[in-house]
């Protein structure tokens, strides 16, 4: 186990401010409506000039209740009309990726997530799984994932699964606390997740994987202590800490948390580390920066290679060299080219009647971004850069292109300083103290920050 590196009070406040998670670069606030179904399409058509397999997400958006802290794009329904309907437009949707990939038909990466994908009745499940397998191709040894929620997801449902070739599972926890579920809208038991998580794990799923948040309110050490120890002894292959994002200029239903209730930057920073202290204990080791897994899983075997990978849909091993995605907010990556679509039903309903891709905005990245975009992908995923692999890759000389930021990292009182980061010939390395702040090291290779400054707050923080 690896001592925790102390975090002093001045190094939180200097550090902890808005800031990306990075799951893309540029993120999606740059994202603009000049990029629509036309420019998709020609990177569709690019896209299918290679033999490459791809990656391919589904959003499925319904849920039966929403919860107050949650982020994700969703739409609450208990009415089967509204979740038929969007399951023909979905249909309609892959008919057309399809045809526009005659060529490329391979997928190495399969994910349902939501939402509540187990929303759907296992005959919808099946409808819909056909329809994607009518066109593509799962590889053998794909990943073939989906997201459940242990309170609306029957054995049924997972013995079907299972059946259809998902391999693996994440389920939502978030917290054990009953007073913490109360302060979130989200009561969901021990022994409702341990039934599901007994039952999955003996129909064969290759690896399972609990999503927990720290941050939430009413969250103590003491009381998240006790859920950590809970899904220790689960023993899931995976677990994702996440921070609680608390942004309600953008998900409007975090309002109704109390500012109050939340826990202090420092608590909040406490909260982590116990919750990593205990995973260290218990035999998981870290990947990236709020994810943990046994070490045989293959996160972990690609981690110590320096050779984990990231997207849209989490850290992987076998990501796609494109990400096609379908349903409402799905975003793909194609081509050097981030496409999202539409997020509201009644306007993905409107352009896919029209005969168009329902394509809302996206980003072509240029060629800076394109450095930009591996050089923050591989110290956020490896916590290491190989500086000699950006220089042959893309033709430059790493020191002079990034003089500015490697001043930034190295100025008096800044990240070399305090010890988060290593800048060594051929090599820039994340240490121990940090991993805390990889977000801030990755912020400083960011060319769109300086020009947000003074703009309204657009990203969570980053402790």
């Amino acid at each position: 186990m690896t001592a925790t590196p102390r975090i002093t009070v001045d190094l939180l406040r200097k550090y902890d401010r808005p800031g990306p998670r990075y799951t893309s670069y540029p993120t999606a606030v740059e994202f603009a409506s000049t990029f629509g179904p036309a420019q998709y399409v020609s990177r569709l058509e690019e896209a299918d000039r290679t033999e490459a397999p791809l990656s391919l997400y589904t959003h499925l958006p319904f849920c039966e209740h929403r919860c107050t802290f949650c982020g994700c794009h969703v739409v609450i329904t208990q009415d089967p009309a509204v979740v038929t309907r969007y399951l023909g437009y979905l249909h309609r949707e892959i008919d057309m990726l399809a045809a526009h990939l005659p060529h490329r038909r391979r997928v190495s990466q399969y994910h349902w997530g939501g939402g509540t994908p187990t929303h759907l009745t296992p005959a919808e499940m099946e409808s819909l799984h056909a329809r994607m397998t009518r066109h593509f191709t799962i590889e053998p040894d794909a990943e073939v994932a989906v997201e459940v929620d242990p309170r609306h997801t029957s054995l049924e449902q997972i013995e079907l699964l299972r059946a259809m070739g998902f391999n693996r599972l994440s389920m939502g926890v978030q917290d054990f606390d009953p007073e913490v579920q109360a302060a979130v809208d989200r009561n969901q038991t021990e022994a409702q997740t341990r039934t599901m998580y007994d039952a999955v794990r003996a129909r064969g799923f290759g690896s399972i994987n609990i999503d927990l948040i720290y941050g939430l309110p009413l969250q103590t050490t003491a009381r998240f202590s006790r859920t950590v120890d809970t899904v220790i002894a689960m023993r899931p292959d995976r677990v994702a800490l996440y921070s609680y994002a608390h942004v309600p200029w953008i998900r409007a239903q975090q309002k109704w948390i109390e500012p109050k209730d939340l826990p202090s930057p420092e608590d909040k920073l406490a909260l982590f580390v116990d919750a990593r202290d205990r995973f260290l204990a218990g035999g998981y080791v870290e990947i990236g920066m709020d994810h943990f897994a046994l070490p045989g899983d293959e996160l972990a075997v690609a981690r110590d290679k320096r050779r984990l990978h990231r997207n849209f849909m989490g850290y992987t091993v076998r990501m796609g060299s494109d990400m096609v995605a379908v349903g409402i907010s799905g975003i793909g990556d194609v081509r050097g080219a981030f496409a999202q679509n539409e997020k509201k039903l009644s306007r993905y309903y409107e352009i896919l009647d029209s005969g168009r891709f329902p394509v809302e905005r996206g980003y072509a990245l240029d060629a800076d971004d394109r450095i930009r975009r591996e050089t923050i992908t591989r110290l956020m995923c490896n916590l290491w850069l190989d500086t000699g692999e950006i220089e042959r890759e893309f033709s430059i000389d790493f020191a002079s292109y990034f003089a500015a930021e490697l001043a930034e990292l190295t100025r008096p009182d800044g990240p070399v300083e305090h010890g988060f980061v290593a800048v060594e010939p051929g090599h820039l390395e994340v240490t121990g103290l940090g991993r805390f702040f990889v977000r801030n090291v990755a912020m400083s290779f960011d060319r769109y920050l300086k020009s947000r400054s003074g703009d309204k707050p657009v990203f969570s923080r980053t402790v």
